[in-house]
């Protein structure tokens, strides 16, 4: 291990044990979303004008209603139409999900590159992930989620390299310090964010490729399926992993010689959804 990396490891780990490391809170117009979801006597348009606040928000959410997997027979053109179309729950998830790439704001051309590569991971995985979900019976809009948030504790790690020009300048060591870090910084940051245990889950489990759930698939089957289905045909040490040996796929009785990307009834829809959720 390097002098630099296992410094930064050991400043990383001590703040975050101390309750010192900068995790970001969710914004106001996100707890005021979830709140009024929490409360049984509010209606579609008591949701609408709190999302309705936040005009980049409102824009997103109308997008996403619009999206291949909600689409329905009339175009939604509203907030309140994209409410009612979605569902409390999709609208929890997909605020939540949106909120997440407002929050990071890098401020270095280096750092912009990492969360740019960051965010195309992110959305492809939580694609695949609707789309497996939809397979397996699960349900599609948290898989959605789930696959957004599971590599956000890398989000935290990069912030924090902007004061740390030296380690900005070896990729290569800032990225092994992510990969030892990013599901432990995940947690934290989640559980800050009083996220439900499913979610957390997936950021804590989904790089355990012998995940055992102990009962039948669940949301980190999903993503460790569908992060392993994001780098078919990439070069990534991933994309030469055997899926009939990872559990997960056997569990949500996934074809192992086919990519859920490279089906016909999948594929574009898959597509679709990393587009509505780009940056």
């Amino acid at each position: 291990m390097s002098e630099l990396k296992n410094r930064i490891l050991t400043q990383l780990i001590t703040e975050l044990e101390a309750n010192k490391l900068v995790l970001p809170s969710l914004p106001e117009v996100a707890l005021k979303v979830r709140d009024t979801l929490a409360d049984e006597n509010a209606n579609t348009k008591a949701v609408a004008k709190v999302i309705s606040t936040d005009a980049a928000l409102s824009a997103k959410l109308i997008q996403v209603a619009n999206s291949p997997l909600l689409r329905g027979t009339k175009h939604i053109d509203s907030v309140d139409m994209a409410v009612t179309r979605m569902g409390n729950t999709t609208v929890r998830n997909t605020v939540n999900s949106l909120i997440v790439q407002q929050i990071f704001q890098p401020t270095t051309d280096i750092t912009d590159k990492l969360f740019r590569n960051f965010w195309a991971h992110s959305t492809e995985v939580a694609a695949i992930s609707q789309a497996l979900a939809s397979m397996a019976r699960l349900k599609p809009d948290q898989a959605m989620f789930a696959g957004l948030v599971h590599d956000i504790g890398a989000l935290p790690i990069i912030k924090y390299a902007e004061d740390i020009p030296e380690l900005l300048d070896k990729p290569d060591v800032l990225a092994e310090i992510i990969q030892e870090l990013h599901t432990t910084i995940g947690v934290a940051l989640l559980s800050s964010w009083e996220f439900p245990q499913d979610i957390i889950n997936v950021a804590a489990k989904h790089e355990d490729l012998d995940y055992e759930p102990g009962g039948p698939a669940d949301l980190v089957d999903v993503v460790i399926a569908a992060n392993l289905q994001s780098y078919f045909g990439k070069e990534h040490p991933h994309a030469k992993m055997d899926w009939s040996e990872v559990p997960s796929f056997a569990r949500l009785g996934l074809d192992t010689e086919v990519s859920v990307i490279d089906m016909d009834e999948t594929g574009e829809a898959i597509k679709e959804v990393q587009e509505s959720l780009r940056v």
